[in-house]
């Protein structure tokens, strides 16, 4: 585990599909967009927990 965790061809591609949408949004819209991000990525951390709990007989 010594090896740092790299992107696979396919993600590659795909982050710079993003960078590419990214960078033809406005200040407003890349702000909304970070927000809109953010939640999302709080709510799978969330999910991933509860699986978890459930998955190990935690609840």
């Amino acid at each position: 585990m010594n090896e740092p965790t790299k992107l696979s061809l396919e993600q590659q591609f795909s982050l710079r599909s993003f960078q590419s949408q990214v960078n033809q949004m406005s200040h407003e819209q890349a702000q909304e967009f970070l927000v809109k991000l953010y939640e999302q990525m709080m709510l799978r951390e969330t999910m991933y927990q509860e699986v978890l709990k459930h998955e190990w007989g935690l609840e």
